[in-house]
């Protein structure tokens, strides 16, 4: 059996051994206590930089906010579904209210007048016009849509060119005034001579039809001036693409024969339909061919093209195959007055300009001297159409 003496031995191991350990506790206990420490210290630092961090954006999302109020734009915000996400007080005061959670087209059709709506202008329902601008959100679908008045901009802008127009009236009737003497006092011409003794038939229909002729031309140079004159306003109409260009073939029609030329319509685009008024469109088709047959002479070879464009619009392009444009007239030939002619006005191609700038379209030049012009009038998407949030184009019901 043990002994006191080895009883009191295990006793004293046992404390020495529970000193140790509690000795070691207590070094792990002090690290444990600097470990929190440290970590408090991190988070602490961790936490203020948070806070300040989020102080800052939010400091950034009220200046934003801010901004947004006080832009003199309005500012729409669709998500993927086209619904009102987000808008400005601009905003409201433009398309009213309700908007927030309001679907897009909804508000289009409220807002916006009827067949008004294009890429990038539209009118509101009280006539005042915006000018549209969109892009896509980067970071989620959806997209953001800018508003900006431009009704006064547009009034001063239509007030500008009406007044410069006025002020080449000047210029315009005093080299009108040489034009229209000449097929004038041809027409007087063999209208005298009709009004002589009795002449042959074959005769009096030779004399009528040059008084006719002469006639038309003044009707030509009067129609020019007045269309350069009245600008870009135009009450437009739907009108059948392969209508106007029937008109057109008609009126070429006589010309062509006298001048033993040739037209040929390649309609890439059948049941197309533009906006514009008709008389004043082919009238400006005939400026074109008029100028394409005088420069090409005789044997002239016309070729008409129609397509659609990638954004929907049409594109109609008169070719010929005349002598060609030099380069460095490319734009002269369009201003008013310029022409390369001893006997021409210089406004048969700037009224083309004008009215395709009346009916929201333009007009370029594509030619090389020596192989031909063409021109290329694009029309925009009628008004018949009208453009998606998405960006896409769809016909009214």
């Amino acid at each position: 059996m043990p002994t006191l003496a080895n009883r009191s031995q295990d006793l004293e191991d046992a404390f020495n051994v529970f000193s140790q350990v509690s000795e070691r506790l207590a070094e792990s206990y002090r690290l444990l206590e600097d470990r929190v420490a440290v970590l408090t210290d991190e988070l602490a630092a961790a936490r203020h930089e948070r806070l300040e961090q989020l102080a800052e954006k939010e400091r950034l999302a009220n200046r934003l906010q801010l901004l947004l109020e006080t832009l003199p734009g309005g500012v729409v915000v669709l998500d993927g579904q086209g619904l009102v996400q987000e808008c400005n007080p601009v905003a409201v005061s433009l398309l009213n209210e309700p908007l927030l959670g309001e679907n897009w087209s909804k508000v289009s059709v409220r807002a916006f007048a009827a067949g008004a709506q294009g890429l990038y202008e539209t009118t509101l329902k009280d006539g005042r016009q915006l000018s549209i601008s969109s892009c896509e959100l980067a970071a989620e679908p959806g997209r953001i849509l800018l508003f900006q008045d431009v009704t006064e901009t547009r009034q001063l802008q239509d007030l500008l060119s009406r007044h410069q127009r006025l002020s080449a009236m000047g210029e315009m009737v005093a080299r009108l005034a040489h034009q229209i003497r000449t097929p004038l006092s041809s027409a007087m011409l063999y209208v005298s001579m009709l009004h002589k003794a009795p002449a042959e038939q074959t005769d009096r229909v030779h004399c009528a039809g040059k008084v006719l002729s002469r006639l038309r031309e003044l009707e030509r140079m009067v129609n020019d001036m007045l269309v350069f004159a009245r600008g870009g306003e135009f009450a437009a109409q739907p009108i059948a693409l392969s209508a106007l260009l029937d008109d057109l073939r008609q009126a070429l029609e006589l010309p062509l024969q006298q001048g033993r030329g040739q037209l040929e319509i390649v309609d890439r685009a059948p049941g197309a339909t533009i906006d514009g008024v008709p008389e004043v469109l082919v009238g400006a088709l005939l400026n074109l061919t008029t100028n394409a047959m005088q420069a090409a002479g005789a044997d002239i070879r016309l070729l008409i093209e129609t397509r659609r464009a990638v954004d929907g619009g049409i594109e109609v392009r008169v070719t010929d195959n005349g002598p060609g444009i030099p380069r460095d007239l490319h734009e002269k030939i369009f201003e008013p007055f310029f022409t390369t002619r001893r006997s021409g006005t210089g406004l048969g191609l700037a009224v083309v300009r004008a009215v395709m700038e009346g009916h929201r379209g333009t007009v370029n030049l594509e030619s090389t001297e020596g192989c031909g012009a063409s021109f290329i009038l694009k029309f925009p998407v009628p008004n018949t159409e009208q453009a998606l949030a998405s960006g896409l184009w769809c016909g009214k019901k």
